[in-house]
């Protein structure tokens, strides 16, 4: 029997084990710390073998292929020496496409910013339509455990799936029916060798293995995506399977006309006005599940329906109480600088801001117009803050703490009725929380507590 082996074991590793398990293969998941739940009680339940804090090197190297959550660098000592024996190692979205039924496609989104929106809304058009289509990837169950759960002939007609860029990296024969990269802006430029185009390459993945009748769509206005579209797909094969998201004058079939408010894509208007969720960078990402519902064949009346309805994500510009005249905003989601310059532009009130958390090579710099304009104080919340305390020191005044507590106590002395407080990083979260998720909801927990 062939031995699959499931590299971490959090909710992509989890699915993985279940798959391989339920199709014949001898299964061992193997975390480098300690199982969290309920995934460890679930694998105990099933009877899949497991092993915590450590790996057994020889029997992971006796795998016939690894399934690597996306979460572990290349440039740990296990993975090397996977790659040394020559073992595939691939991604819990390339396993768990193996198994997908004849009749199920997929609509993928990846990008720097925006993923999980334009993933969130593209799922509600569709269900709101009456499709058969369920969320995957990055967001809600993994994948792999759906299929896994999922007789074949029961499975959606459509997976709406969000893939980050160490998702694509283990994607070799997945192909996406639709396939949306939103933007690339700098991020994880740590686990890129800090080399932009590296980590742009990555995301140009998502376009692997499509065929001429497949649709590739991309945002135009976007300049790192746009620079290198003519190296990674040849013009005559984009102007096949492209549609261009323009915010500026020149006219194509998928724009936002400025003077007008008009979102247009061929014969479907919309006046963007009357979405809830609001920004340029909104629009563009809503442009984009539009295309991608229409080829999908969804009628135009869901579309406009569910954009008038739909609300946004947790944890992305989400409002969570005003206390004493502040309006306080949960935007734990901004883990780059690119999701920070969102929504410092958004911001229509002086701004504390909270930033930090593990950096992950940012360049702050491009923030300072934004931050002189809307920001009259940073809070920085993390075990080191040195980088953002040099960028804007003399700048705007600088409080350095180092708990989510500390943080709040800052803000509380410099807000002033009027005044918003955001919570937009900029970085990963793993110094002080277990995840943007985690950081968030205790922020909103500790923002109820001061409303009490």
């Amino acid at each position: 029997m062939a031995l699959a082996v499931i590299l971490g074991g959090g909710e992509s590793g989890y699915g993985s084990a279940v798959l391989a398990a339920s199709k014949g293969y001898e299964v061992l998941l193997s975390d480098s710390g300690i199982l969290r739940e309920p995934y460890r009680s679930q694998l105990v339940e099933q009877g899949i073998p497991f092993e915590e804090n450590g790996h057994t090197l020889a029997k992971v190297l006796e795998a016939e292929f690894v399934v690597k959550s996306p979460g572990i660098p290349e440039t740990v000592p296990v993975i090397r020496a996977i790659r040394e024996k020559g073992i595939p190692v691939i991604s819990e979205i390339e396993f768990a496409g193996r198994y997908l039924a004849p009749h199920t496609r997929t609509v993928c989104i990846t990008g720097s910013n925006g993923k999980t929106t334009t993933t969130t809304l593209t799922y509600e058009i569709m269900r709101a339509a009456g499709f058969r289509a369920a969320l995957a990837g990055n967001i809600g169950r993994s994948l792999a455990l759906q299929v896994a759960e999922t007789p074949q002939e029961e499975q959606p007609d459509w997976y709406v799936i969000e893939l980050s860029s160490f998702q694509l990296d283990g994607m070799y024969d997945f192909r996406a029916d639709i396939a949306l990269l939103l933007n690339i802006t700098p991020d994880h430029l740590d686990r890129y060798d800090h080399k932009m185009d590296n980590y742009a390459a990555s995301k140009f993945r998502i376009t692997r293995n499509q065929r001429p009748d497949d649709l590739f769509v991309y945002n135009g206005d976007d300049p790192e995506t746009s620079a290198r579209l003519p190296q990674v797909l040849p013009y005559s094969k984009a102007e096949k399977k492209a549609f261009y998201v323009k915010n500026g004058a020149e006219e194509a079939a998928v724009r936002y006309d400025a003077a007008t408010g008009i979102m247009q894509c061929d014969d479907f208007r919309f006046p963007a006005s009357e979405m809830r969720i609001k920004g340029l960078h909104n629009i563009a990402d809503a442009l984009a599940a539009v295309v991608a519902c229409r080829r999908a064949g969804v009628p135009d009346e869901a579309i406009a329906g569910t954009l008038r309805r739909f609300g946004g994500v947790e944890h992305r510009l989400e409002p969570v109480a005003t206390v004493g005249g502040v309006e306080y905003i949960n935007d734990s989601k901004a883990t780059n600088v690119d999701s920070v310059w969102y929504a410092l532009q958004a911001m229509t009130r002086p701004t504390v801001w909270i930033a930090g958390g593990t950096d992950k090579g940012n360049d702050y710099g491009v923030l300072l117009p934004l931050v002189r304009e809307h920001v009259k104080a940073l809070v920085c919340m993390g075990l080191d803050n040195a980088k953002l305390v040099r960028s804007f020191a003399g700048v705007i005044p600088v409080y350095d703490t180092a708990s989510l507590d500390e943080a709040l106590k800052a803000c509380r002395r410099v807000a002033e009725p009027g005044d918003t407080v955001l919570l937009s990083p900029a970085c990963a979260s793993f110094d002080l929380f277990r995840n943007y998720e985690d950081r968030g909801e205790q922020f909103k927990k500790a923002v109820a507590e001061l409303a009490e």
